[in-house]
């Protein structure tokens, strides 16, 4: 059990990087009238899709392709992972435009999902060993700040925003909203119940655990259930997910890579710079190829840049799910990339801050 830490880094950090943007968004748009427009702004898309979440997605790379100990230990599957995801990205498209989008969006959904769970059960690592059934109350309380909002959004055909395309979400019967409602309020109501009954026995209450369930609580519920505008969705619902990612890669690196190369130099708070404005750039340019060729709807952030043509038939089943990749991939290799399950060597200790990149468990650079 480990009885001196509380924070994956610092309170500072952790409450800064990890539990903090969730709350902050919300309280943001609650706040500011503008972060509730109908539809987002040009600048708002910019910010907050292209900077954040497509940038996010790119933060993969540190922890993959360009980490020379990582790629070599699972080549095959960061090889051959992106071509299955075009080959069946293909074969949806191929079905119909609808059939890709929706299996993509319920894919981001999870992975979206899973990244606050990831965080919570980090948390818990810090606090050591519990009762099962507080254990299981912990998961229901993280997977109910968002399966809610979820439900309520599938029952409810007036929300007007959508996770990637119109109607990329089945519709649930709207009876499940206040279902699931009294659910979600009994699940929570339990859990936060029961932390205040083990402030009252003496017993140690989390509090890197306890923020990151109320910080996605907030978010989630704000985002979708007590807004209904496109803007408020995508602000919370990014800036959530993307800057809490953007933060454990970079925890990660820190205190991995101590072997003089350029990893260990963009990994310093001094050069965060580097380590984000690389992100930054390729998720611009990436997003640049999808509004020139396919959405067409942000020509003024690339300068004026528009084509006539637009991909359409066999031709569009190939080059939409590759302009996807990137995504796809991200959202399947993070199912590999942070289990604390003994197949990634060295993780559970350096994102936990137990040591710091021991001699043993890096590889030497050459350069």
């Amino acid at each position: 059990m480990i009885q001196a830490r509380k924070w994956l880094h610092s309170p500072a950090f952790d409450l800064g990087w990890f539990a903090g943007p969730p709350l902050l968004a919300a309280l943001a748009v609650l706040l500011i009238p503008a972060l509730r427009a109908a539809e987002t702004p040009a600048w708002g898309w910019l910010v907050f899709v292209v900077f954040i979440d497509v940038g996010h997605v790119y933060a993969t790379l540190y922890r993959t392709y360009l980490d020379p100990v990582e790629f070599p230990r699972r080549r095959a599957l960061y090889v051959f992972l992106p071509l299955a995801c075009w080959l069946g990205g293909a074969l949806l498209y191929r079905i119909s435009a609808l059939t890709f989008w929706r299996a993509l969006a319920y894919l981001a959904v999870y992975h979206f999902v899973r990244q606050q769970y990831g965080f919570m059960r980090a948390y818990s690592h810090l606090e050591g060993r519990k009762e099962l059934w507080e254990a299981r109350l912990e998961a229901a309380a993280i997977y109910a700040t968002m399966l809610y909002p979820l439900v309520y959004w599938h029952a409810d055909p007036a929300r007007k925003f959508w996770w990637f395309v119109q109607g990329d979400f089945v519709n649930l019967n709207k009876l499940a909203g206040p279902w699931a409602g009294w659910l979600y309020a009994a699940v929570l109501g339990a859990f936060f119940g029961r932390q205040l009954a083990r402030r009252k026995l003496g017993l140690e209450v989390h509090p890197g655990k306890v923020a990151v369930i109320a910080s996605t609580a907030v978010a989630w519920y704000v985002g979708i259930v007590a807004t209904n505008s496109d803007f408020a969705f995508t602000v919370t619902n990014i800036v959530s997910h993307g800057i809490p990612y953007y933060a454990l890669v970079w925890l990660y690196g820190n205190r991995s890579w101590k072997d003089g190369s350029w990893r260990e130099t963009w990994h310093k708070p001094a050069y965060l710079f580097l380590f984000v404005g690389l992100l930054l750039v390729i998720g611009y340019a990436e997003e640049g190829v999808w509004d020139v060729l396919v959405w067409k709807e942000h020509a003024e952030v690339y300068f004026g840049a528009a084509a006539d043509w637009a991909p359409a038939g066999a031709l569009a089943a190939l080059l939409i799910p590759l302009l996807a990749l990137p995504q796809a991939t991200h959202y399947l290799l993070d199912a590999w990339l942070w289990r604390f399950d003994g197949t990634n060597p060295g993780l559970r200790e350096r994102i936990l801050g137990l040591t710091e990149a021991p001699p043993s468990a890096i590889m030497p650079v050459t350069r």
